[in-house]
């Protein structure tokens, strides 16, 4: 390991992961370390003895929870937006032939105590529960109007400019109601907050464009998800910047030094909860996130016995500033044992007493076989990188779709080659 690099990447969270590939895809040197025994970092999927490890290390997993080889359990819930960019780079990089997915097969929004499926169109609107007589009819115009939206054409804007007017002024055309918005803003746009309300509809827009013609390329939901659990992403990144002589490594201590022109790294490794060292902070705590592991032995009632589900629980709904998450998967996904489903649910911290902040979503889970809970720190970096060359990926956050995921990517990809990432889908050995 005693040689010159063009880049370190430290941490296998898929953030690095990504890097480190198209690092090396660009011609970069790379070596890519990591202090755990196993891929993802924060973003790993664990097996059950590594899971138990974790969570309870005097505890053994019990042997009625099945075979530790059937479970690979994530640390961090999200899923995939069949449109999104995620895609388009796994596309572009090829390393969609490492990955086989399933699509989540139901998306659902919580109003007035019960779970509904999200609408997305006119026709699911006008057959929606979550809307009376009325509001079908106001929702139905606002659906028409997204999807009848033509750039050039001004008489489909119906005198609203998605670039100067709020998504209160969008709402308030329509008649909406704050139910319908609360299902639009936080189901379909996918906003973990209000904040979007006051700021210009040009952003909401395209998120509900992109949530809809997700949902249109796959049916049931706009989600997929990986076999196998979240943790082959990064693998399978892994394997693209291998192809291109990227070298990976475990972090050692000793007599080995490693050199490079800069390093990229997760906060962990760069004093995230730790006091500066020399005076150099590095990372900043932005916020927790609490997360419940749970698993059960039943679907979540109330999502026709789906093996997979997304649930928001808007924060209105439950007088809060954040939404709360629930994402549950199944054997169906390769993820854990028959019968057994994992459910997670997870929302940024606002009091002292986190866990009680997602009763609401635990309530919605049934009976609950063993529970896990978590309450992680939001680092974000404290500088751009350009000035030493170090440069820190963000923590992942509270979101439940890898869009923000892929924002970083491209900020820290711009920062380091000093231009912004283009996808192009690769050669193919057959096109060579």
């Amino acid at each position: 390991m005693d040689e010159e690099y063009d880049v370190i990447v430290l941490g296998t969270g898929l953030t690095e992961c990504i890097l480190s590939g198209l690092l090396s895809v660009e011609g970069k040197k790379v070596l890519h370390m990591d202090r755990n025994d196993y891929y993802g970092g924060e973003s790993a999927s664990l097996n059950l003895t590594q899971f138990f490890r974790k969570f309870r290390p005097n505890q053994s997993p019990p042997t009625n929870l099945g075979r530790d080889r059937d479970y690979a359990v994530d640390l961090i819930p999200k899923f995939i937006i069949a449109s999104g960019e995620l895609v388009k780079i796994l596309v572009h990089t090829d390393v969609l032939r490492y990955l086989e997915f399933k699509q989540i097969a139901g998306s659902f929004v919580y109003k007035n105590g019960k779970i509904s499926k999200v609408p997305s169109t006119e026709v699911e609107a006008a057959r929606s529960p979550l809307m009376g007589l009325f509001e079908k009819y106001r929702a139905k115009k606002f659906f028409e109007f997204l999807q009848g939206w033509k750039e050039e054409d001004p008489a489909t804007h119906q005198g609203l400019n998605l670039d100067k007017d709020n998504m209160r002024k969008v709402y308030q055309h329509f008649g909406l109601e704050p139910g319908t918005q609360d299902f639009i803003g936080h189901a379909l746009a996918l906003y973990l907050d209000d904040d979007y309300i006051n700021k210009p509809a040009r952003e909401t827009y395209e998120r509900i464009v992109l949530y809809t013609t997700s949902m249109a390329r796959w049916g049931k939901s706009p989600y997929i998800y990986p076999l196998y659990g979240l943790g082959e992403l990064p693998q399978s990144f892994a394997r693209l910047s291998a192809i291109y002589d990227g070298s990976f490594a475990g972090v050692r201590s000793g007599g080995e030094t490693a050199r490079a022109k800069m390093v990229i790294g997760d906060p962990s490794y760069f004093g995230a909860g730790k006091e500066a060292e020399g005076g150099k902070l590095r990372v900043v705590e932005d916020g927790k996130v609490v997360r419940a592991i749970c698993l059960l032995k039943h679907p979540i009632p109330g999502t026709d016995e789906s093996d997979s589900v997304q649930i928001i629980i808007p924060q209105n709904q439950v007088n809060r500033r954040n939404d709360i998450y629930i994402a549950m998967v199944s054997s169906t996904h390769k993820v854990c044992a028959d019968n057994i489903y994992v459910a997670i649910v997870s929302t940024i911290v606002e009091t002292s007493a986190p866990e009680n902040e997602i009763q609401p979503g635990l309530h919605l889970l049934g009976s609950i076989h063993d529970k896990f809970v978590t309450v992680s720190p939001i680092y974000t970096p404290v500088a751009d990188g350009k000035q030493d060359n170090i440069y820190i990926t963000r923590s992942y956050d509270a979101t439940s779709h890898f869009e923000t995921v892929v924002e970083d990517v491209q900020d820290v990809f711009k920062r380091v080659m000093g231009k912004d990432l283009e996808l192009k889908k690769r050669e193919t050995d057959s096109e060579q």
